[in-house]
């Protein structure tokens, strides 16, 4: 049995989350990925902290970078998201995002948490998809 590759390339554009969009556009233009082959990981307020929910096109769902990444695609949606829950409170959605991560939370996304295995699972799941 033959073995499927996959190339995977990792961007993080300098641009603040909100103003993204042109900087993953114009990455997927010079490395000639097409939006249905690109997986962007954000924050996500709507879903429990220390989840992931992977997603395939779609609206911005209200989250701004993923606004800004719509409309530099000009207005194309055909790429996947792995929405990684944060929850929110009470408090201002923009002081909630910025605050410091929880004990919790710092050890499940850290080196020898589950937070990065859980991702990959889903990345993984997504290119087996795309082959």
């Amino acid at each position: 049995m033959g073995k499927n590759i996959v190339d995977i390339t990792l961007y993080k554009p300098k641009a603040l989350m909100n103003i993204s969009g042109k900087p993953v556009a114009e990455a997927l233009h010079t490395l000639s990925i097409s939006p249905s082959e690109t997986i962007v990981i954000h924050d996500y307020l709507d879903h429990r902290p220390m989840s992931v929910s992977p997603k395939s096109g779609g609206s911005a769902g209200g989250h701004n970078g993923i606004r800004s990444i719509i409309a530099a695609l000009g207005n194309n949606m055909d790429f996947y998201r792995l929405r990684i829950g944060i929850g929110r409170d009470d408090t201002d959605p923009a002081d909630y995002v910025l605050s410091p991560l929880s004990t919790a939370e710092l050890e499940f996304w850290g080196p020898d948490g589950q937070g990065i295995d859980l991702v990959w699972k889903e990345v993984t799941k997504i290119c087996a998809g795309l082959r």
